[in-house]
């Protein structure tokens, strides 16, 4: 059996050959040796590329400790943050948790639900996340560098005065977990004032590269996840992604073809996968990827699509459309899953007769098969990531592999991976408008932006 994951880029031809990779082979290893020795933009924050084997002993053993504590007591865990605050954590838990944990009896999960909030502004999604937690017992991780963040902050004022209400001062201080900077911003200074627990994010590793840190790790652990076979499937992946010869280092090879795609007109991306539990991790990579590359007018648009969900909505315009487009498919291994098509007595005349017997995943492997065929009839490159079944270990080789690639590639689109200053723009407009001091000059700048488009231009 396979022991990692692995790319399969026959798909990929003609539309590019092994020469023209093998003509790109310098430009990709200059920049995987620009990565992995810190001589390029965002280099302070590199953190992650090591963190797998060298995460500190004493984090992982609190991390156990207090996720086992959870475990025992809580009915429910709200995680609360944004972007790669969650993101990570809820990908990992919604892979590998059970598909309806809601619906579960609490005997039957491996933890408590794991619930999210501070991920957008809506207050209703708020009034029924608390009506869903209702008298559950309960945890609150909140998850923030700075803790001045409006989308959690705002959440977690609102949370803990739930907690506050429902145990007390002291009862709240033991069910609050901050994840927060080492040493300053205003989530630590409450968390030492009031006496949280606490877990650290890295200085040297940003938020969309966290999730194999106490981020992710502690969530995870807290609904069951197992984080000791994560981390060993990334540190798995350590020594391939460094190989410094392009056709032995999976993450060379997949940032080096994306990049010659873009260089010849496929400016979006979709990662595909034929696996429901795959969706958040989907969410995941596009974080991963669209803040590290889309800037300075650059970078690959990055989508994603669930088949064969998304091949009724979507795939008329992925087989016909614009051939902008390249495929990356998610392909896990079919051996798991015996559930079979049974037989009808019903004289329903379906014409699904030629499928009884056989089972869903070998079902569900030809309409892959058959996708991908199409789709690269139709135009459309085709990259495969193999990975021989869905657990902790694979996940995890499955979030080093892109995390590499994803530095190497900021670095071969000529951007800095590391970086977000776009992000900033709704956020100050934001800030103006709701009367936030200091933003003055940026309420006047949006004045003389919105005479462009004055209200009653409606129909």
């Amino acid at each position: 059996m396979e022991s990692r994951i692995r790319i399969d880029y026959s798909a990929l031809l003609p539309f590019v050959s092994e020469e023209d990779m093998a003509g790109r082979q310098e430009r990709v290893l200059e920049a995987l040796g620009v990565l992995e020795t810190g001589t390029g933009a965002g280099a302070e924050y590199r953190g992650w590329i090591r963190y797998p084997e060298t995460v500190p002993r004493e984090e992982l053993r609190a991390v156990g400790e207090i996720a086992a504590e959870v475990r025992q007591e809580a009915e429910a865990l709200i995680v609360v943050g944004i972007g790669g605050s969650y993101l990570g954590a809820r990908a990992v838990i919604e892979a590998l948790g059970h598909g309806f944990a809601p619906l579960l009896p609490a005997e039957l999960r491996a933890g408590p639900l794991v619930l999210f909030a501070g991920q957008n502004l809506n207050g209703r999604y708020l009034e029924e996340l608390l009506e869903a937690v209702g008298e559950k017992s309960l945890y609150v991780n909140v998850i923030s560098k700075s803790g001045t963040t409006t989308e959690p902050g705002l959440a977690f004022r609102l949370l803990r005065k739930h907690l506050v209400e429902r145990y007390g001062e002291r009862g709240a201080a033991r069910r609050i977990i901050a994840t927060t900077d080492a040493r300053k911003g205003a989530l630590r200074k409450l968390a030492d004032t009031e006496g949280y627990r606490s877990f650290v994010i890295p200085d040297d590793i940003g938020g969309r590269f966290s999730v194999l840190t106490p981020v992710g790790l502690f969530p995870m652990a807290a609904g069951g996840i197992d984080i000791h076979a994560l981390l060993e499937g990334a540190r798995a992946m350590m020594a391939p992604c460094s190989v410094p010869r392009l056709w032995e280092n999976p993450a060379a090879l997949y940032a080096g073809a994306r990049n010659l795609l873009w260089e010849r007109g496929k400016s979006m991306e979709i990662l595909v996968s034929f696996e429901p539990k795959l969706l958040l991790f989907a969410e995941w990579w596009k974080q991963l990827f669209g803040e590290s590359e889309g800037k300075e007018g650059k970078g690959i648009a990055p989508s994603s699509a669930l088949f064969t969900t998304d091949l009724h909505s979507l795939g008329q315009w992925i087989q016909e459309g614009p051939r902008t487009v390249f495929e990356t498919v998610i392909r896990v291994g079919t051996e798991a899953g015996r559930l079979a098509v049974p037989a009808d007595a019903s004289g329903m005349e379906d014409g699904l007769g030629y499928l009884e017997g056989k089972r869903w995943a070998a079902v569900q492997e030809m309409a892959y098969q058959g996708t991908k065929i199409a789709h690269h009839q139709g135009g459309v490159p085709v990259m495969v990531l193999e990975v021989p079944r869905l657990d902790a270990g694979f996940l995890g080789q499955m979030i080093y592999f892109f995390e590499k690639a994803c530095g190497i590639s900021g670095y071969l689109t000529g951007v800095n991976p590391f970086d977000q200053p776009g992000v900033e723009a709704y956020k100050n407009n934001m800030f103006a408008l709701l009367g936030k001091p200091g933003f003055e000059k940026q309420t006047a700048a949006m004045a003389e932006t919105r005479k462009r488009f004055p209200r009653g231009k409606v129909v």
